[in-house]
């Protein structure tokens, strides 16, 4: 285990951020979808224009858009962090996927 954590800490900068920014995009996959890309139910961040993503987030994180969940999720974020998920969802390619079969069709 340690000599994981010396790797892991050995690692550029641009490395130990990108890893950092990919765990809290891992986090709104659960709602969101793999890579931002839902299938229905919660919006689509993928290839979402990243200012548009972050005039939202702090509209979250302030309380001006009302949310079940979302403004906490935004409140745990810095600006940096806000940034840096809305540029990794822009680059994302926006996958199209059918709706999972309806309950009456199994």
């Amino acid at each position: 285990m340690r000599c994981l954590l010396v790797i892991f800490l050995a690692l550029p900068m641009t490395t130990w951020a990108d890893a950092h920014i990919r765990v809290l995009a891992a986090s709104c996959a659960a709602c969101h979808g793999a890579n931002g890309n839902s299938v229905g139910g919660t919006p689509v961040l993928a290839g979402l224009e990243r200012n548009h993503f972050v005039l939202q987030m702090q509209a979250f994180k302030s309380g001006v858009r009302a949310s079940t969940v979302m403004h906490h999720h935004a409140k745990g974020l810095n600006e940096a962090e806000i940034d840096q998920l809305a540029d990794f969802f822009a680059v994302q390619t926006r996958v199209t996927s059918s709706s999972p079969m309806p309950l009456g069709s199994l």
